[in-house]
């Protein structure tokens, strides 16, 4: 015969005897559950929750702002009256604008690039709205441009 867990204890055997060889009892109601809804019932639940989502955040790496130099700044300010005498000449110049958006959640941000007609420069604003083939428009700020190129061929007539 054997003895329970510890040498004190009873054997279980001897205890249970009446109950331990029954078939498990059933509802007569409900259905039985299954074992893939039994094992959620014991699956770990999520305690930190969004942890995950700013473990991702901090991961995902940013661009850093590269200021332009003063030939640079010169460079883009006179292309960007170019564009404005243009503008009020009547004409929609296609230009390419490489420009910085600073990243709203964390330092840094990403660099994109612009390809369209310039349809308004708005001075009091510092910004440049640029509409693509799409006709989808996009709004520029002066101080993230890093570069413009023009590409329209009649724009330097």
């Amino acid at each position: 015969m054997t003895k329970g867990i510890r040498e004190n204890e009873p054997n279980a055997r001897t205890v249970y005897a009446d109950i331990i060889d029954l078939p498990h009892w059933e509802s007569p109601t409900r259905p039985r559950m299954s074992l893939y809804n039994r094992a959620a019932q014991f699956a770990p639940f999520a305690a930190l929750s969004g942890y995950d989502d700013i473990i991702q955040e901090e991961a995902r790496e940013t661009d850093t702002w590269l200021e332009p130099g003063e030939s640079q700044k010169e460079q883009i300010d006179q292309q960007l009256s170019l564009i404005a005498g243009a503008l009020s000449g009547g004409r929609k110049p296609t230009i390419r604008v490489t420009y910085f958006i600073p990243d709203e959640k964390k330092d840094g941000g990403t660099y994109a690039t612009a390809e369209g007609k310039a349809r308004k420069i708005d001075p009091v604003h510092r910004k440049i709205l640029l509409a693509d083939t799409t006709g989808s428009e996009t709004k520029i700020d002066f101080n993230y441009i890093a570069e413009i190129s023009l590409s329209d061929p009649s724009f330097t007539e």
